[in-house]
């Protein structure tokens, strides 16, 4: 086998985020999205097939001539991603094998990050004994990513909005400690952009922006094929945009923000205050449920057809339509995607959504824009969470196994001049 270097090794870890991100490819594609020669190529993909990495996985179609054989993660290679994702007031845990299949049952925990005291060391513990629970050792973990809202600074590893100056430790340095594996935090949104860029509506685009609607409204920005974080890693607030016309205080300490008019919370008090005054809906028998979230109950509401539901939601879609008109405006993406918890409303969010932006945007620019909805559902961060692991992991067992062969290669070349050298001499 061929000495492999750290730079081969780099190539490795680029193949293997490659088959990851797009299943089965061959020696040809992953050349070119890698944007290296295919004789490098083919030999680090022999190599990985020998170590057991990779498997050949039939023939691609032919483009004429013979067809070409396709590679793919090898199944069998037990080596596993920790995927968390964190919102205000849930928690949700999943573990994903190299071809981003679900190794476990989703688990779900209520987890208000805001106002409990206790709440990153319940988070804590929810992981790792879930982590436990699932009899995967830890030496097939590569680690931990955990989405989270707020100002999330990923190079250093804080969350500026939550668990701040936990113990005079980073926030990331703290989970990695406690949970004894390499851990990775970024902004929900961020992640959520990622999985629609990755394996969801914006797969394959390159200005793609994806619009988070839940307990706030945040967005991630794909720019050029890429995700983009602004100059200090914390673009992307589109909940603070000052579109509101109320007064009221928003969690930010500022006035007249997106988010106090259109996230799911607030959407529930404004049901709850029409109920309160009369209004007659299924929603009085849901919010007695506490099963679900009062905010999920609003959301299955409005896709049944209640029309308090309906008009609560459709009101705040409409300014949100109006946010996206002045995004047009700044971006010209090609695509918008509605995504997050909100998007289990689906279709119904379209419609006030494109009245606001024929209303406010100029129609030049935005007939050059689609606005879809997320087909991921509310797996999308937990997707994205995985994704940040991916991009970020050292892939410490290839790297052990090629410094292996390196040793190996040595070793037998060091043995060859010994062997040639003693025939010569004699």
């Amino acid at each position: 086998m061929a000495l492999l270097n750290r730079k081969n090794y780099d190539l490795s870890k680029e193949i293997i985020r490659c088959l990851y991100y797009h299943g089965a490819l061959t020696l040809t594609e992953l050349s070119a999205l890698s944007k290296k020669s295919l004789p490098l190529v083919t030999s680090i993909v022999n190599d990985l097939v020998a170590e057991g990495f990779l498997i050949e996985h039939g023939l691609a179609p032919s483009t004429g001539g013979r067809r070409p054989a396709a590679f793919l993660i090898n199944p069998a290679k037990q080596l596993y991603i920790v995927a968390v994702a964190v919102d205000q007031l849930v928690a949700q845990f999943n573990i994903y094998n190299l071809r981003n299949e679900p190794q476990v049952s989703p688990c779900m925990m209520d987890l208000s990050i805001a106002g409990d005291k206790d709440a990153l060391e319940k988070l804590i513990t929810f992981i790792v004994e879930n982590i436990e629970a699932s009899g995967i050792p830890a030496e097939s973990l590569l680690g931990v990513g955990i989405g989270m809202p707020g100002f999330v600074d990923t190079a250093r590893g804080i969350n500026h909005s939550f668990f701040k100056n936990y113990k005079g430790k980073s926030l990331r340095s703290y989970l990695n400690e406690r949970i004894a594996l390499p851990v990775f935090i970024d902004n929900d949104s961020s992640l959520i952009a990622l999985a629609e860029l990755k394996f969801g509506t914006g797969r394959g685009l390159k200005e793609v922006l994806v619009v988070n609607i839940g307990w706030g409204i945040g967005l991630g920005m794909i720019i050029n094929g890429k995700l983009f974080r602004g100059h200090s890693g914390l673009a992307g607030e589109f909940s603070h945009i000052p579109l509101s016309q109320s007064n009221k205080l928003c969690s930010c300490g500022k006035r007249g923000c997106l988010e106090v008019d259109t996230s799911l919370l607030v959407l529930v008090e404004r049901a709850q205050a029409q109920m309160n005054a009369g209004v007659s809906s299924s929603l009085e028998k849901l919010f007695t449920d506490t099963s679900k979230l009062p905010g999920d109950h609003l959301l299955d509401a409005a896709k049944s057809g209640d029309p308090l539901a309906v008009s609560v939601l459709s009101e705040a879609a409409f300014l949100i339509g109006k946010g996206i008109a002045t995004l047009i405006h700044i971006m010209n993406p090609e695509l918008i995607v509605l995504s997050g918890r909100g998007a289990k409303a689906g279709k119904m969010l379209l419609a006030p959504v494109h009245q606001a932006i024929h209303e406010f945007c100029i129609p030049r620019l935005s007939e050059y824009t689609d606005i879809k909805v997320s087909a991921l559902g509310s797996e999308s961060e937990l997707l994205g969470a995985a994704l940040l692991v991916i991009e970020n992991c050292e892939f410490a067992e290839i790297q052990g196994q090629l410094e292996t062969n390196s040793k190996n290669q040595n070793t037998k070349n060091q043995n060859t001049n010994k062997a040639t050298s003693h025939q010569l001499s004699t």
